[in-house]
């Protein structure tokens, strides 16, 4: 059975990062699809969604940030900000942020990251996907072989700065 993968930014790239819901806003109720957000939308989020999705935006730019992959094109930007505001899951990105179950056998995105322990356990339960996944501690789990990762939610508190670096030294161990 074909996964629907439906989200914003690229169709296939560097990463994916998993969460449970989009964005409350009636232009994103019925995604079919992986669609890349325009300049100007993550601000549009933002200001008609609240705080939390300012912080999943912010969260993932640092993490692109501090991750400073080779192939990825974050490092045209002077900061994780300048990226967030310019190029986050648009369509140049190479990014996704997906509300669907992870499609592993796509080889959509080289890397896989589930946002929320919480979340990452339903899908296992619901969605038999993986059989690999080792808990490393109460927070991180990673699934060498279909490069996925589990992490706390995008958000300061739950993935703080030290969280990030975790996240990062991770995701530069399955290459």
């Amino acid at each position: 059975m074909k996964i629907l993968t439906r989200g914003f930014g690229a169709s296939s790239g560097l990463i994916a990062i998993y969460i449970e819901h989009c964005p409350p806003m009636l232009e994103y109720k019925n995604l079919t699809e992986v669609q890349p957000l325009s300049l100007g939308e993550v601000a549009m989020i933002n200001q008609a969604s609240g705080n939390g999705w300012r912080k999943i935006f912010n969260v993932y730019a640092k993490i692109l940030g501090q991750l400073e992959h080779s192939d990825h094109n974050y490092t045209n930007y002077d900061s994780w900000q300048s990226y967030r505001d310019e190029c986050l899951l648009q369509s140049h990105s190479q990014e996704a942020l997906l509300f669907s179950v992870p499609d592993l056998s796509a080889n959509q995105y080289r890397y896989h990251v589930i946002a929320g322990r919480t979340y990452a356990k339903r899908l296992f339960r619901d969605h038999i996907f993986t059989n690999s996944l080792v808990w490393l501690d109460e927070e991180f789990a990673v699934d060498n072989n279909h490069r996925v990762v589990v992490c706390p939610f995008l958000d300061y508190r739950q993935l703080s700065n030290i969280k990030i670096n975790k996240l990062c030294d991770i995701l530069r161990g399955l290459n």
